[in-house]
This record gives C-alpha cells, sequence and structure tokens, in this order.
C-alpha cells in the first residue's frame, strides 16, 4: 500500500519543495493551505509529473477550525509522514505590533504543529513507522521577537520528541534553515537588499538534506554551510551578544 504524507503550507517555498521530494519517493500527498487555486493547481501538478494521488485540505491554521479540521484529518487516516512547515513573519517590533497579528503567528507556528503532532505520534508509535519534519529556523537561537521565540519552541520540541521516541522506528527532525529564497520575506514585506548573495539558500537543496537527516535519525538539520558556521559561533558566544545581533537583524528587515 502507498504512503501518505501531509504537508502545510505546501503551495510555495520550502513547503512546495517537500511536495515534489517526497512525491518523487512515490508518496501520496495531502497539501494544507489557504489558497484553494494554488492547491488545486499543486495537486494537478504532482499528480501528472509523479504519478501520485493527491488530496488537498484548505485551511486557515490561525484558526481554531482550520487546525482542528487537519487534526481530524490525521485522526481519520493513516499518515506516514508529516511536514509542520506552515508560517510567516512579521515586520513589526512587539512593542508596536498588532496583538492578533501575534496570536496568529503563535497559532500557526507553536499551536498548530504541536496540536498536529500530539494527535499524529501515537499512531506512529502503534504501528513503528513514520516522520516528522518541523520546519524550524535558525532564528531560533537569536532574539529576534516572537518569531524566534516560536521557531525555539518548534526546535526544542523536535529535539525532545527525537530523544523521546529513539527506541522506536518513528524519526523527529527540526529543519533549521537560515534565509531561503521563498516568497517568505515579499510577503511579510521585509527588506532583504542588504544580505550578501552567498546567504541565500535554494528549498530544493535544503529539503532534500531534511529528508536525509531526518531518515538519518538526526534530530536537527542545518543546511548549509555558512548556517552551520553561524549556529556554531552563536552557541559559543555570550547571550548578550547574540541578543543585539539578532535584533539588528530584525531592525534592517523592518528598513
Amino acid at each position: 500500500m502507498q504512503s501518505w504524507a501531509l504537508v502545510t503550507g505546501a503551495t510555495s517555498g520550502i513547503g512546495e519543495s517537500f511536495t515534489r521530494l517526497l512525491a518523487a519517493n512515490n508518496y501520496n500527498i495531502i497539501l494544507v493551505a489557504r489558497d484553494l487555486q494554488r492547491l488545486n493547481e499543486r495537486a494537478q501538478s504532482l499528480e501528472s509529473k509523479f504519478g501520485v494521488k493527491t488530496q488537498i485540505l484548505q485551511a486557515d491554521l490561525s484558526t481554531e477550525s482550520g487546525c482542528l479540521l487537519v487534526e481530524n484529518f490525521i485522526a481519520s487516516n493513516e499518515i506516514d509522514v508529516l511536514i509542520n512547515n506552515a508560517g510567516f513573519g512579521i515586520n513589526k517590533a512587539f512593542s508596536v505590533s498588532e496583538l492578533g497579528a501575534e496570536q496568529e503567528l503563535l497559532n500557526v507556528l507553536v499551536r498548530t504543529p504541536m496540536r498536529l503532532m500530539h494527535c499524529i505520534v501515537p499512531s506512529m508509535k502503534l504501528r513503528d513507522k513514520g516522520i516528522i519534519i518541523n520546519v524550524s529556523s535558525v532564528a531560533g537561537w537569536i532574539a529576534g521577537g516572537t518569531y524566534s521565540a516560536s521557531k525555539s519552541y518548534l526546535t526544542v520540541l523536535s529535539e525532545s520528541l527525537n530523544t523521546e521516541l529513539k527506541s522506536t522506528k518513528v524519526r523527529v527532525s527540526a529543519l533549521c534553515p537560515g534565509f531561503t529564497r521563498t516568497e517568505f520575506h515579499q510577503r511579510g514585506r521585509m527588506s532583504m537588499k542588504g544580505l550578501p548573495s552567498f546567504m541565500w539558500l535554494n528549498a530544493d537543496a535544503l529539503v532534500a538534506k531534511s529528508w536525509t537527516d531526518a531518515l538519518a535519525g538526526k534530530a536537527v538539520s542545518v543546511p548549509g554551510w555558512q548556517y552551520q558556521l553561524l549556529t556554531s559561533i552563536i552557541h559559543l558566544l555570550p547571550r548578550k551578544f547574540v541578543r543585539k545581533v539578532g535584533m539588528n537583524v530584525r531592525v534592517k528587515q523592518r528598513r
């Protein structure tokens, strides 16, 4: 029986790259996103190119109803791969941002992946089979507002589950990329003009590494030599300095 993989934020960027990688590995794909037209386009493309089956779930994961829709689907179906990828950023300092936007970010980046994992892990343990990849960020190691805090939560929870499930064949991994060429920064109206070209990552390449690392049982996957070096340095520096650098990066993005 062919296996199924569920990908949130499946219509663009890293999520879209995951749908193609998984389809190339003969997984049927459940695509979750808000835009019905793009969901249908992606589903048709995957079916045509890879010959896999697809299902679409139109859901706004910032809402309770959207999160519950995906939870109920997971509870009613056998899914072997979960990619928690949906996310967005806020281009305002916490002290001046809108509370509603901050709550939506927390819902998408923290509440939804936590609940989807809590829903799927018991059945994966029962079958002794499954892969969960949480798309986190190197931002989780700096101090960059709610986004960094949310990604820190996702990375630490992934590490915890990876350890908890070591004796099983269920794999949990956090993908922690740096700046990646997707629609993310444009949608968040973030200025990236000053970033050197060598700091940009390719979505397909980092997704391929993430998949390989997850299969190997690695708790955290950091793609790109530049970000592997950067994270090594961050872990050695005093937190006071890391906080300052993190805030400087956020200020530049808001210009």
